[in-house]
């Protein structure tokens, strides 16, 4: 690897150290920053856990001991010092020939470890160093614990580690029941409820049992494996329970009145607890307890040099996260002092301390003493290679928009309106999402046909990672279909449809909602989920009661259970999640579900550090297949992944020194000295536009025309690649097939949906279909623009639905206003002022600015001019560029210019519709002119503009449609007119050329 930590195609001649590496391609942006601030791993020598000023080195510590092990594993077998049933095991995992899938080398290394630290190091300086070190770490992040934790990558069988390092144990202590070294006695401890039920391979007597069925232990030593006690649990088993069930009035009457009576508890005791977690435990003297996915349990520590400020859904989720990790941690605590001596191994592929809990964010468990990371997993070919985009078509912002997609998107998600009792519209979801999923979806397709060409039953799984309900049942609606009232729009996603053509449900759905942690924790479901999933609960109860032939099946599994089965069954032929091919998932999907057949992730939420990230696409990256080719190798298998910013180079922020305060001035009207350079202007609400009822038409000018480009809707064309093997780009090419009838269709139905198009009663008017499908027609043919690999069939995005359909009414009220005065079609539009304030003035006018420092003329892109006293009513006018300043000076020497303002903090603001919202337009500036031959002076809003994008042709078409003709028609705030300027070097030419054609 590079400096940067990328390939230089180099092969070495020794295995790669363990260091931090993210195994993820940087993008091709030269400039590429990431947006969200990630923090920076310390790793410098020091004791103990490092803080902000005391770093340490656990990657020397971690090479060092692999460094022995590796010399030890090289001995001859009379100097491994260990039992004669250890020697038996690792001679059984390095050279059985296994009837099926042998154990991978990072699986025998873990377990290697963990068996030189116990049997091997004591006896030699080197080992007792080590054990000493590890009890120092211990006793400042667990005070009452010993841990040692093994980091392995997601994919790597963690639950083969577990089956090695039972059986070593438990045979060990058959063997040498003396021994302290070794125990019967395990206690697994799982983060979730499909975690513990996955487990169950782990006891002895389970029909599926890894010691037989993947032969982890020889044949003749099987029988002494009954004598294990293994119990699995979920670390929500921890939480004491209620004993009994009394109200609050009677806790109040047996506690009594009496001062300083004792609480009357009804909930269990810690050993209360401990009996009802692990009854087959209680009775030994040591126990060996195994963390799955360790990275869950710790002690946070308080008022830490490390504690960062955090606030909104950034400490809710601390707070719920250390919650989780006290209730996990506590309990094993609890296990200590009531058995003794009790020792614990972590397990997880990723053992950092999280965000809030009081330690730098992504610091490693410093008691880890083995990792084998995703970067070596994937080099290794066990775990899927991820694809992320590194690169795209369009040159909108800094970064990668499909790699860090939620930076793009946040500012313009639906808001959650619960309180308000209002419906969020699946359909006005950003358009940069919206481009997202087509394109990963446009991949997921020809996944999928390439699964069914090739005969393979399990379909391909789609997964969707959202930030919250409101988010997730937005996504789900989108691409699965939806009913609003009696309005039915079907998914988005075709592939992905619950629905069929005509609304009906499909016995099966394809897409499945869940919220992982409602469903791990055990608790029944919260009223909000149960009724987002209520249709696809109630679907599977009926499902499973037709394949059981039992009329009550339904009835006796609860909700939560019966989510959990389909999850854990996701695109498996022949079960309850048999058809499941998309599943949308409100926070991260839980790490205990194992589903092999995932291929495409989509993030939908913020990702602030590696760890997260690297949890997420874990959840893609478990091997469907592992057969070996004909070299002896596995295949290369891919995962996509868009939306997830898989970089860890940020750095920690530093405050910039402190700056000394810039001086301060007040833009104020200057009343009564220049009360005659006064400008009053109307506060416009809204708009009222009269369509004809009979026949109508359109007329379109160059502000009509809409261009679609990658910089408005998001990338066209993205390069996705992994770290290393094959790169291929993703399009939206499959847009290209979409007819052009159904875009005109869709178009159409969009405008009878307006609220012009609808009668009294608000039924659409349908009569008026077959023009304006005409009319679509024609604005389609003469006004859309698609270029960079964009296609008309992106216009049916509801937002860019919404916007052309803004377009063709305003063309409709251009054909209105093309009749003269005195025709009998007169112009129907009219504006609706603020009821609460109607018009406004220069008068207002009156905040504060900082000034350029001394020498200077301007503060970033502002400059600041006194203006003068018979033109401006304001004292200083804040121009935003040098094409203002310019502008400025031609009104300052213009003789026809009564007045002028900078239009700066005075509440003008012309309402346009972009989409389904409104938006405002604040034209620069507005200049009273003297048109002489005794007319009223006419007022004039001008827009300084260089680049005329989109968004500017709506803001003058609605300007020429509707503002300045309903103003006008209003009568009382004078003359209007508008004018765009957009060449500064003949911007003073085309203003005289204006001046001169209104004074005609």
């Amino acid at each position: 690897m590079d400096k940067d930590g990328q390939p230089t195609q180099h092969i070495i001649d020794c295995r790669r150290e363990a260091e931090f590496i993210t195994p993820i391609p940087k993008t091709r942006k030269r400039n590429a920053q990431p947006s969200a601030i990630q923090t920076e791993m310390l790793l410098n020598e020091g004791a103990g856990i490092s803080n902000r000023t005391r770093n340490y080195d656990l990657t020397s510590r971690i090479n060092g001991i692999r460094g022995a092990v590796d010399e030890w594993r090289k001995l001859p077998k009379s100097q491994w010092y260990v039992t004669p049933t250890t020697a038996r095991l690792l001679e059984h995992w390095r050279s059985y020939h296994f009837s099926n899938q042998r154990p991978f080398f990072c699986q025998i290394e873990a377990v290697e470890t963990i068996i030189w630290l116990t049997e091997v190091a004591p006896r030699f300086e080197t080992g007792k160093k080590i054990r000493k070190y590890l009890e120092n770490a211990n006793r400042e992040a667990n005070s009452e614990l010993f841990r040692i934790a093994l980091k392995l990558a997601t994919g790597a069988g963690k639950t083969t580690v577990m089956a090695m390092i039972i059986a070593w144990q438990t045979l060990n202590a058959v063997r040498s029941p003396g021994s302290k070294l070794f125990t019967k006695g395990f206690l697994i401890c799982a983060p979730g409820i499909t975690i513990r039920d996955r487990l169950r391979v782990l006891l002895p007597n389970d029909p599926n049992s890894y010691y037989s069925t993947r032969e982890i232990v020889p044949v003749d030593l099987l029988n002494e494996m009954n004598e294990a006690r293994v119990v699995i649990t979920n670390y929500h088993a921890f939480k004491l329970r209620e004993r009994l069930q009394v109200a609050t009035g009677t806790k109040r009457l047996l506690q009594g009145r009496t001062p300083g009576a004792q609480e009357f508890s009804t909930l269990e005791t810690k050993g209360q607890m401990l009996r009802r977690v692990m009854p087959g435990l209680m009775s030994l003297k040591n126990i060996l307890i195994i963390n799955d996915e360790a990275h869950h349990c710790y002690r946070e520590r308080v008022n830490s040099d490390n504690e960062e400020k955090l606030s909104g859904d950034d400490r809710k989720d601390a707070d719920e996260r250390n919650e989780m990790a006290r209730l996990w941690i506590s309990g094993l605590e609890a296990i200590q002092r009531k058995i003794g001596k009790s020792h614990v191994i972590d397990l997880s592929a990723t053992p950092f301390f999280l965000r809030g809990s009081g330690y730098i964010e992504g610091t490693l468990f410093p008691w880890t003493v083995s990792d084998f990371s995703l970067f070596d997993a994937i080099e290794c070919g066990i775990v899927k290679l991820p694809r992320v985009p590194v690169a795209q078509n369009s040159t909108a912002g800094e970064t990668l928009v499909f790699r860090n997609l939620w930076e793009h998107i946040k500012d313009d998600m639906p808001k959650s309106k619960r309180n308000s009792g209002t419906t969020l519209d699946p359909a006005q979801l950003p358009q940069k999402l919206q481009s997202a999923i087509d394109v990963l979806y446009g991949q997921y397709e020809k996944t999928f046909r390439t699964w069914q060409d090739a005969g393979m039953k399990t379909q391909p799984c789609f997964i969707f990672v959202c930030n919250n309900t409101s988010t997730s049942k937005l996504i789900y609606d989108y691409i699965s279909g939806y009913y609003r009232g009696n309005r039915f729009r079907n998914g988005h996603c075709k592939l992905f449809q619950n629905f069929d053509d005509n609304g009906g449900a499909l016995a099966s759905p394809r897409t499945l909602l869940v919220d992982s942690k409602q469903l791990e924790s055990g608790e029944a479901l919260t009223a909000d989920f149960r009724s987002a999933a209520a249709e696809e609960i109630e679907r599977y109860r009926r499902e499973l009661t037709e394949r059981t032939g039992d009329l009550r099946a339904g009835e006796k599994i609860t909700d939560a259970d019966l989510l959990r089965e389909v999850m854990n069954t996701v695109g498996k032929p022949g079960t309850l999640g048999g058809n499941i091919r998309c599943v949308v998932s409100v926070s991260m999907l839980t790490e205990g579900w194992d589903a092999n057949n995932v291929t495409h992730i989509l993030g939908i939420r913020a990702f602030g550090t590696q760890l997260l990230c690297e949890q997420v696409v874990g959840r893609a990256l478990r091997r469907y297949s592992y057969n070996l080719n004909e070299e002896g190798l596995f295949d290369v298998e891919y995962a996509d992944v868009f939306g997830i910013p898989f970089d860890f180079t940020g750095k920690p922020k530093v405050n910039p020194p402190p700056q000394p305060p810039q001086p301060k001035e007040v833009v104020k009207a200057i009343s009564p000295e220049r009360n005659a350079c006064r400008i009053s202007f109307p506060r416009v609400a809204g708009y009222k536009i009269q369509l004809p009822e009979d026949r109508i038409s359109a007329i379109f000018n160059e502000d009509s025309k809409l261009t679609l480009t990658p910089d408005g809707l998001g990338p066209t064309k993205t390069v996705i690649a992994g770290i290393c093997g094959k790169e291929i780009e993703v399009n939206l090419d499959h847009l290209g097939s979409v007819r052009r009838n159904s875009v005109v269709y869709a178009i159409t139905k969009y405008l009878l949906e307006r609220s012009e198009f609808l009668d009294k009663d608000g039924n659409c008017k349908i009569h008026l279909f077959g023009q304006l499908r005409k009319i679509v027609e024609t604005w389609i043919d003469q006004c859309l623009v698609c270029s960079q690999g964009t296609f008309p069939a992106q216009i049916c995005y509801s937002q860019i639905a919404e916007s052309v359909c803004t377009r063709i009414i305003l063309g409709i009220e251009n054909w209105k206003n093309s009749f003269s005065e005195n025709s009998e079609k007169q112009k129907t539009v009219s504006v609706v002022l603020d009821p609460y304030n109607p018009s406004g003035s220069t008068s207002t006018v009156h905040f504060t600015v900082s000034l350029p420092p001394p020498g200077a003329k301007t503060r970033g892109n502002k400059k600041f001019f006194y203006t003068r006293s018979d033109k401006c009513h304001v004292n200083i006018a804040v121009c935003d560029s040098d094409w203002e300043a310019e502008f400025f000076r031609i009104l300052e020497s213009e003789p026809r210019v009564l007045a002028y303002v900078k239009n700066l903090n005075m509440g003008f603001e012309i309402p346009y519709l972009k989409g389904t919202e409104t938006h405002h337009y604040i034209p620069d500036f507005i200049v009273r002119i003297d048109r002489g031959n005794t007319r009223e002076p006419l007022n004039l809003t001008v827009e300084i503009k260089g680049y005329r994008g989109n968004d500017a042709r709506l803001k003058k078409l609605t300007m020429d449609t509707c503002w300045i003709p309903g103003v006008n028609a209003l009568g009382d705030f004078g003359e209007w007119q508008h004018i765009e300027l957009t060449e500064i070097l003949t911007m003073e030419e085309e203003f005289k050329k204006y001046l001169d054609s209104i004074s005609l």
